[in-house]
């Protein structure tokens, strides 16, 4: 009885998330704040947590909330600095005129693009460059959010510098004696675990993501079309197939060889420097052209300047490839510049006289570079004072958005997490959790792992959220039935990046770009199809490396 009784205790946090986002449809700003009390209720009185390990665990939360802030920081100044220079305006321009078929357009703008932007930035940006930017040609503003919300998925683990890794699982995971036993049975650092789980997700995504441009336009077509056909859709498989391995190819083998942090950002830009002049040929492009059928004039008009004229695409595109040159050359372990920003380290051991530890490499964080390539854009662009004003000035509020939701959730994966010391003789929430699933689901558990990462993201808001949430739990059940553990977390990222494509934060950023405000029913109707195929087909793909882990052992 207790074998089920204490992991149902362990999901009321989850439940509650559930319960008030999407069922009383309050805002993520009061529900994750009351699923952290809730949390922290359940670990003092159930799992009966002294009072100061869940305070410590709430300052070890604080400090990975003020990373995670910076980062988008560093990503919203980098995306407002760009867009007062005019060099979003420009790279507009530069990617229209190269097909008339939607088709194309979708998959160079959505998929390629926006996959792009999500490694350079994540946390919903490629919605709000590219949705307006799909309206601004043509695309009925739903089809264009749609389109947004679907390509969330395959960039979304590795986004903004591999943070869902590099912070959220690397937080589920840091800190925890099972987790440090294993690693040194396998003699791994944690640095190389999170690599090995970087490998996983890179592969599976790599097979999944390469047939998502054909689910994606498939979508478009049959909900948008004037026939409401996926035949349609499919009539451009050759081109939607190239565009999938021109990203995936480069992204599976940046996973595999060079880490978390590079995959989406190289994968997107090295897609579009193949897929875009092959296009400009008619490389695979349809002989027939597919549009949308004559719209009424109802969709809200946007403030779409125009490209300055004194800024070439090249120079336009210049702050992005410095970005990810720079990023690359700080990862890289044989080059300097990775070990001067790792010497300036903050460390709390022993937070409040507990086993907790808290660390920081400020300088390491990738809004060091973004700032860095902000200060040489002003240049670059001949950008004036009161513009760059206006860019830094404008990120706060977005910044204070985020702020108060995204704490709240990771204060509660925190005290989630660091339970496991109690008075009571209990594993850890996420252990208990795992406790029960691997007792009832047992060998069957990798058709369900994306399933719990999904869940993470639907109800956090937050691919890195849910890797945090959830990474623990994922190890523990792995362990208990004997698979790879790195393998079902890459599993858990995986997962938790198709939750990105229903996660209903996303789905309300993106619509209120173009001010279409209130249809997500519909909207999270439309992208049910996209989201099973990824979840489903990752579960299959984990059962099926499974089995043949088994049966080479």
């Amino acid at each position: 009885m207790a074998l089920l009784l204490y992991p149902l205790v362990a999901l009321l946090p989850l439940i509650t998330v559930f319960v008030l986002l999407v069922i009383a449809r309050r805002p993520a700003g009061q529900v994750m704040p009351a699923a952290y009390l809730v949390t922290v209720g359940i670990a003092l009185l159930v799992w009966r947590v002294p009072m100061v390990q869940v305070a410590a665990a709430s300052i070890q939360g604080l400090v990975a909330a003020a990373e995670i802030l910076y980062i988008v920081f560093g990503a919203i100044l980098l995306l407002n600095t760009l867009q007062e220079s005019g060099a979003i305006a420009t790279i507009r321009q530069s990617l229209l005129g190269i097909s008339q078929d939607r088709r194309v357009q979708v998959i160079i703008i959505a998929w390629l693009f926006g996959s792009f932007i999500e490694g350079a930035s994540g946390f919903g940006t490629p919605a709000v460059i590219t949705v307006p930017l799909m309206v601004a040609i043509g695309f009925p503003a739903m089809a264009a959010v749609v389109a947004a919300l679907i390509i969330q998925s395959t960039p979304s683990t590795f986004g903004a510098v591999g943070t869902p890794i590099m912070i959220g699982a690397d937080a589920g995971l840091t800190g925890v004696p099972t987790v440090e036993q294993h690693l040194l049975d396998l003699g791994l650092s944690q640095s190389d675990y999170l690599f090995a789980i970087g490998r996983w997700a890179g592969i599976f995504h790599g097979i999944i993501g390469t047939f998502l441009p054909l689910v994606l336009v498939m979508t478009i077509t049959a909900g948008f079309g004037e026939r409401k056909s996926m035949g349609d859709g499919l009539g451009a498989w050759k081109f939607a197939l190239f565009a999938g391995l021109a990203f995936t190819v480069p992204y599976t083998l940046t996973a595999l060889f060079f880490g978390p942090e590079f995959p989406t950002l190289i994968g997107g830009l090295t897609g579009l420097g193949i897929v875009v002049p092959a296009a400009r040929r008619g490389f695979l492009v349809p002989r027939q052209t597919w549009d949308f059928p004559p719209q009424p004039s109802s969709s809200p008009p946007l403030n779409q300047t125009s490209p300055p004229s004194h800024l070439s695409a090249a120079k336009a595109w210049l702050p992005y490839v410095m970005l990810g040159t720079l990023l690359m050359a700080s990862r890289l372990k044989f080059l300097p510049i990775r070990g001067w920003l790792q010497s300036v380290r903050l460390t709390w051991s022993h937070i409040l006289g507990t086993e907790i530890t808290v660390s920081t490499q400020p300088l390491y964080l990738p809004p060091t570079v973004f700032i860095g390539v902000v200060a040489i854009t002003f240049f670059l662009h001949q950008m004036k004072p009161a513009a760059m004003k206006r860019a830094m000035v404008q990120a706060l509020p977005l910044l204070q958005k985020t702020a108060f939701a995204l704490g709240a959730a990771i204060l509660m994966a925190r005290v989630f997490i660091n339970s496991g010391v109690n008075t009571s003789g209990l594993a850890s929430m996420p252990l208990t959790l795992a406790d029960g699933m691997a007792a009832l689901a047992g060998q069957t558990w990798p058709l369900f792992a994306p399933v719990v990462g999904t869940i993470g993201s639907f109800v956090a808001g937050s691919v890195t959220v849910s890797n945090m949430m959830f990474s623990l739990f994922q190890f523990g059940v792995a362990i208990q039935i004997g698979v790879p553990t790195a393998m079902i977390l890459g599993l858990q990222c995986v997962g938790a990046s198709a939750g990105n494509i229903i996660c209903v934060s996303n789905i309300v950023a993106a619509e209120a770009t173009v001010g279409l405000v209130g249809h997500e029913g519909p909207l999270i109707r439309k992208v049910l199809f996209p989201t099973i195929y990824y979840v489903s087909l990752a579960g299959l793909l984990g059962i099926l490396l499974q089995i043949l882990v088994s049966t080479s052992s």
